[in-house]
This record gives C-alpha cells, sequence and structure tokens, in this order.
C-alpha cells in the first residue's frame, strides 16, 4: 500500500481558538506524525467555574510513540496555552523560535516540570528536519514577535501551514513578511495551503503598527491629565509604542498586571525593546503628577481580575483613576466581550473618564488578514488546494468563496477531527474521522464537556440548592427537621420553610421510620416532595440533599 500524506485538525476549525492541527505521513498504520501548535480557548459564562477549554489529544496520544514532536508558529496562548497540560501525556520534543521558547518554559516552571531536555530552540527563518517531514520556518507578520508560517516538505509535496499572520509593511518590531522567500515555495510547487480565515469578511488591509503609533502619539498629545492604557500584553509592539509614545510627551509609563511584565521581561531577554525608556513601579508613580504619567494595563477585555476593572473599581493598592483621566483601550472587541467591556466602559464614563477605543478613534490594527492581504498570499502561494482553519463555519466557507475567485482548483471545508487525505489521489478529500472533542480545566483537573462536576455546578446555577436534615428519635414516630437554602427566590421565608416541613412529615409519616430497610425509600421520596413542593412556591427545581439521622 501507497503512502499518505494527512492532515488533522483537532482544534481551530469552525472556531477562532484553541489550534492544534496534526500532520502524518507513511503507509496505512505506520505513518509518522507530527503537532503543529498546541492552544486553548476561554470559557464563557455558559460553563461556570471553568476558565481554559483545549482540545481532546485522546487520538494523538494513542499514536504517541509515533509523535516526531510539536511544532509551535508564535506564542499567542490560543496556539500554546495548552501545552503545559497535553504535554506530559506525549513526552515529546517541542521546536520553537526563542521567544515563544521562553514563555513556553515559564509555563512548565509553574507545572514544575523541567522542559528543557524536551525544548528545542530553532532560529528565525531556521530549518528542522523531522524525518520524514523538513519543516522551514517563515517570518511573517502577526499582533506578536516572532510569527512563522511553516513550510512543511514531504516526499510527496510541500504544504503551507500560514499560523496567524497579516501584511504589515511596517511592524515596527521584527522583519517584514519574507514575500521573497513565499514567492520562491510558490514557484516550488505547495500542494496544499492551510490558511488563516479571521478576516476574510474584511474588505482592504488589517492595517500597520506604525499608522497605530502615529495615531496614538496623536491621542495622547491632547490628553493633559492621567493616561492609562490598555492591550494585549503580547503586542510587544504596541507595548513599544506606548512606551514611545510615553517618552515623545513627556511622560513616564508603569507596567500594570502581572502578564504585562512578563512579556516585558520575556521580550527584553530576547533582544527586544532595546531602546525604550525604563519602565517605574506603579508604588512610585502615585508620586509622579497626573499629567506626567502612563499606565499601561493589561485587562483590554473586561476581565473581572483583570487590572484595568480592578482600578475602575478602585480596587487596585496602587493605581487610582480619577474624573477627567483617559483611558486608550488599545486592542480589539473580541467577540463575545462585548457585554463585560461596555459594562467597564460605561463605568469609566460614569466616573466622567474618557473613554477612547476603535469605536471612536484609530486606536488598534488586527492582527490577521484581510482580504488584500490575503490576495497576496494566494498571488505568492498558488497553492492547489486551500484547506482554511482559523475561523467559525461562516468564515471557514467564505474563504472558500474567496479562494475560488482567487481560482484555487480545489479547496477542502473541515472541522474538528475531519483527517484528510492530501495524497494520494487525484484531489484532497476529507476520507476518516478522529475522535475529537474538548476538555476543560475544572481547577486544576481536566474533565470532559459531560462531566458530572460540570452539569452539577450548571444545575446549581440554575436552580439552588436545598438541604434538609431528618433526625428520627429512637421509638417515637415524630421527626425533626433542619432545612436550609441557598440560591432559591424564597419571598416569604418563615411561610415557605413551614410549608416545606409539613410536606416533609406528611411523607415520612407513610413509611416505618424504625425499618431501617426502608431507608433508601424514606429518603428518596422525601427529595421528591421537598423538589415538587419548591417547584410550586419558586418554579425552581434545586439539587436536594436528605440527611437522615437516627439518635
Amino acid at each position: 500500500m501507497s503512502e499518505e500524506l494527512l492532515f488533522c485538525p483537532l482544534g481551530g476549525s469552525g472556531e477562532i481558538g484553541m489550534n492544534m492541527n496534526l500532520f502524518a505521513y507513511g503507509k496505512p498504520g505506520l505513518q509518522k506524525w507530527i503537532i503543529v501548535d498546541i492552544g486553548v480557548t476561554f470559557a464563557d459564562d455558559t460553563v461556570p467555574g471553568i476558565d481554559l477549554i483545549y482540545p481532546d489529544p485522546g487520538f494523538i496520544i494513542d499514536k504517541k510513540d509515533d509523535l516526531l514532536g510539536i511544532v509551535l508558529t508564535h506564542a499567542h496562548e490560543d496556539h500554546i496555552g495548552a501545552i503545559a497540560y497535553i504535554w506530559p501525556k506525549l513526552q515529546c520534543k517541542i521546536f520553537a523560535t526563542p521567544f515563544t521558547a521562553l514563555l513556553i518554559s515559564e509555563k512548565f516552571k509553574e507545572k514544575k516540570i523541567d522542559i528543557k531536555p524536551f525544548l528545542k530552540i530553532v532560529e528565525l527563518n531556521g530549518t528542522l528536519k523531522l524525518d520524514p517531514f523538513k519543516i522551514e520556518f517563515i517570518t511573517l507578520t502577526h499582533s506578536i514577535i516572532e510569527p512563522n508560517g511553516l513550510k512543511i516538505e514531504t516526499p510527496v509535496g510541500n504544504i503551507l501551514h500560514t499560523g496567524d499572520w497579516k501584511c504589515d509593511p511596517d511592524p515596527l518590531i521584527g522583519k517584514t513578511i519574507d514575500s521573497k522567500r513565499l514567492i520562491e515555495i510558490g514557484k516550488e510547487g505547495v500542494l496544499a495551503m492551510i490558511c488563516d480565515s479571521t478576516n476574510v469578511f474584511s474588505i482592504g488591509r488589517a492595517g500597520s503598527e506604525s499608522d497605530v503609533r502615529k495615531s496614538l502619539l496623536k491621542i495622547m498629545e491632547n490628553l493633559k491629565k492621567k493616561i492609562l492604557v490598555t492591550s494585549f500584553a503580547s503586542n510587544v509592539a504596541r507595548m513599544e509604542s506606548v512606551f514611545y509614545c510615553a517618552e515623545k510627551t513627556g511622560r513616564q509609563i508603569s507596567l500594570v498586571g502581572r502578564s504585562m511584565h512578563r512579556i516585558f521581561k520575556a521580550a527584553k531577554s530576547c533582544g527586544y525593546l532595546k531602546n525604550v525608556i525604563d519602565p517605574i513601579d506603579p508604588r512610585e508613580a502615585k508620586k509622579i503628577s497626573r499629567e506626567k504619567i502612563v499606565y499601561l494595563c493589561t485587562g483590554s477585555q473586561g476581565e473581572p481580575l483583570g487590572a484595568m476593572t480592578r482600578i475602575s473599581k478602585n480596587m487596585h493598592p496602587d493605581v487610582f483613576i480619577e474624573k477627567g483621566d483617559a483611558v486608550i483601550f488599545s486592542s480589539k472587541i473580541i467577540p463575545g466581550n462585548e457585554k463585560k467591556l461596555y459594562k467597564l466602559h460605561n463605568s469609566l464614563v460614569k466616573d466622567e473618564i474618557e473613554v477612547i477605543s476603535e469605536e471612536n478613534n484609530f486606536v488598534h490594527v488586527s492582527g490577521h488578514p484581510n482580504r488584500d492581504d490575503l490576495k497576496d498570499m494566494y498571488n505568492w502561494i498558488k497553492p492547489r488546494t486551500v484547506i482554511p482553519v482559523h475561523g467559525e463555519y461562516r468564515h471557514m466557507v467564505e474563504h472558500i468563496n474567496f479562494a475560488k475567485e482567487m481560482q484555487v482548483p480545489n479547496s477542502v471545508k473541515v472541522e474538528n477531527g475531519d483527517i484528510v487525505r492530501l495524497y494520494p489521489g487525484k484531489n484532497p478529500e476529507v476520507y476518516d474521522k478522529a475522535p475529537s472533542g474538548r476538555l476543560y480545566l475544572d481547577g486544576n483537573v481536566s474533565v470532559e464537556e459531560d462531566s458530572q462536576s460540570i452539569k452539577e455546578r450548571k444545575t446549581l446555577s440554575e436552580n439552588g440548592i436545598l438541604d434538609v436534615s431528618i433526625v428520627i428519635q429512637d421509638k417515637k414516630t415524630n421527626i425533626k427537621t433542619k432545612i436550609s437554602y441557598r440560591g432559591l427566590p424564597v419571598i416569604e421565608n418563615e411561610e415557605f420553610l413551614i410549608g416545606l416541613e409539613e410536606q416533609i412529615n406528611k411523607t415520612a409519616r407513610t413509611f416505618s421510620l424504625n425499618n431501617k430497610k426502608q431507608e433508601t425509600n424514606i429518603i428518596d421520596s422525601i427529595k421528591i416532595a421537598c423538589r415538587k413542593y419548591t417547584k410550586e412556591k419558586t418554579g425552581k427545581k434545586p439539587v436536594t440533599n436528605i440527611n437522615l439521622i437516627r439518635t
């Protein structure tokens, strides 16, 4: 049987975030595998108690003896955030450029895992040989330093995996997109391009970081009191722009938020941010007059624990905000975050603080390709097949329509778990399905989507809890009850408790309470009676716990 070249996304297809992609080559059953990226997504309010979600790696764990390594395109959390949770089950080599390698090293340190023997640093524009794959890192531009596309060379053809990218003619930090090398790769022939779909609906170009810097400087020159800028900590070019604007406007700068300090330190240690002024400690910044300080903060998406939210609520120990100050939200409003972000905006405006965001000024550009950027990539690469990823279904379908406009011969629409045979065959196609799904980080334990802990917590959040202790005294038919509840919309507490106690007594009298063999039936019947009564009075069917105590 001939060799096969396969592609399988376990995350990031049909969604934006949680990227994890597999490539395989070899005879069926004897293939060698690589993983490209291994990211997380963030939970919303529909999953109480959960912060991180990541792809179920079960399919590749079963093949770990044939896994050659994990290759990382860049250091955003939706591409590296799951690595410390999944890697211990794989125990394979990890390949990354210096900045990405430094950030994942810190993740493993937090888990007290020595990753040094397994972590291999790849220089920018470097190559690595993972037989039968030869992988070349191609410099791109994005909203983080050291973003890479991957040319994956195999015995039967080349694949270009773009990762996240855009065309930025002046990214401020790092080199411009290596269009010369991409044109060369296109001339060599590309069997398939796995491509970012995030901004496929957006016309024109994504824009340049240098244009944002110019706009930020104009804005900050006109602000006379305290300035707070909040942005994604990972956007080092934006960070440098805020430092630049602070210096140009005669202000000191202070970093606020753990992630901001972590990224600043990592970027400096990798040779970036060489010419910026030194930030001052927030405790020292309190001594500086309002018109001479800029704070660069985390929390640009209105995160409840982010520095910006804490500052707005006067909960931060060192940073205060007053009437007349200004907050610049130098970031995109990510879909799904509108509610909490607008709540933060409204809170600031109510306190007579000026709010500047992408809605009323030019303070942000995306890190993903708009349609004109995509046109450039297609003209450079001229792939025989395109497989859109990094998008919801509507993005990927539109991307396929766009690829047809660009006269790409073939396209494949995929969802997580689809196994695409790129070779052999006349045209690549989905031919099988791998087990796929999501794992939820519940505390420090990974659980499945339908885990009992998540189901119970959802039920508790929706219906409350009722706890009943029933004391049965020896040789007596009467009982004593103690009732407590949480999360029930009870208006008349005394009336509710009296009625519930009557239902408990009424149900208990139908049993011989001294017959221990009937305890299970007693508990079940009282539970049903309590839930029925509570449903009638409140409209809720709470989680109900019955404790039967004999004295």
